[in-house]
């Protein structure tokens, strides 16, 4: 057992070994990149997975540093329904941020510490293939630019590069037949990549605890919510904002094929052990039953 890892037991090792071999899809959000304790204590958590032969994909985000960008910049940064309105020249930052800044920094990262990490962007060998996405509000369609949805995962390079042991980290720009790039969101593409995957876990690595019936009351943290219940929240809107999109790409995975779905707390240390041994966070789940949806005690 590593210096690092020493804070396990022997149960948990076990715990973490029966998943040698299976492929976990992780989102990893942008938030999570400024808290240096937990970017440090994420590196050896992957470094702990693929030691036992757990395949892993990363999805990676980076709002913050798109933010960061346009403000520099002074283009407009807006939002509706949690994505983000991306016009041409949005597009061409959200594109350099996100394949050219954060992807090679975040791949980088983890290859000094001896992963065998590569970073990829959507539209090398039409890895994601995109249409343009609408959304609707009230039954009015709304045009929000260059914002794409996957309609397509080149699973061929995926899983050549899982077989020679790398992590692919990936960044969520993809590209239509005609060429034109989209940015699409994270939590979809991942979803959507664990979906066609057939992935064990998809982790969505965000800066809030999971889901709560009331945010303002820590106590209504839900350590699980079936698909129905998703929608019912949304419809009512307990579920409001960004995480719209984070509990659609949920439920989206596992209709797509993902076995389980997880909201993990990025900001805390080794919150990706943590959720393997004990089911931290949030999980999402088919229906009701020896699951059903309960609080956190």
């Amino acid at each position: 057992m590593s210096k690092k890892n020493n804070h396990l037991n022997i149960k948990d090792f076990l715990q973490i070994n029966k998943y040698k071999g299976k492929t976990f899809v992780i989102k990893y959000g942008g938030s999570i990149m400024d808290n240096e304790e937990a970017k440090e204590a994420f590196v050896e958590d992957l470094e702990l997975m693929t030691s036992v032969g757990i395949k892993v994909v990363i999805v990676h985000g980076g709002g913050p540093e798109i933010n960061k960008w346009l403000k520099k910049t002074g283009a407009p940064n807006k939002f509706i329904k949690g994505l983000r309105v991306t016009d041409s020249a949005t597009m061409e930052i959200v594109e350099m941020v996100l394949s050219g800044n954060v992807n090679k920094r975040l791949s980088s990262s983890l290859s000094i510490r001896g992963l065998n990490a590569i970073g990829i962007s959507g539209k090398d060998s039409n890895l994601i293939q995109a249409k343009k996405k609408f959304i609707y509000d009230n039954n009015k369609k709304l045009d929000i630019g260059f914002v794409g949805e996957v309609v397509n995962v080149n699973t061929g390079i995926l899983l050549n590069l899982l077989k020679s042991n790398y992590i692919p980290v990936i960044s969520p720009i993809g590209s239509d037949k005609e060429g034109n790039s989209y940015n699409i969101n994270a939590d979809y593409a991942a979803a959507f990549i664990s979906g066609v995957l057939k992935a064990e876990k998809l982790l969505i690595m965000t800066d809030i605890d999971g889901v709560y019936t009331d945010i303002s009351d820590p106590s209504t943290l839900l350590s699980s919510i079936t698909v129905e219940e998703t929608k019912e929240f949304i419809d009512k809107g307990i579920i409001y904002g960004g995480m719209i999109p984070k509990l659609e790409c949920c439920v989206a995975a596992i209709t797509k094929g993902t076995k389980n779905v997880h909201l993990v707390d990025g900001r805390k240390k080794h919150s990706l052990l943590t959720n393997i041994i004990k089911n931290a966070g949030t999980k999402i789940i088919t229906a009701k039953g020896a699951n059903q949806c309960q609080k956190i005690v």
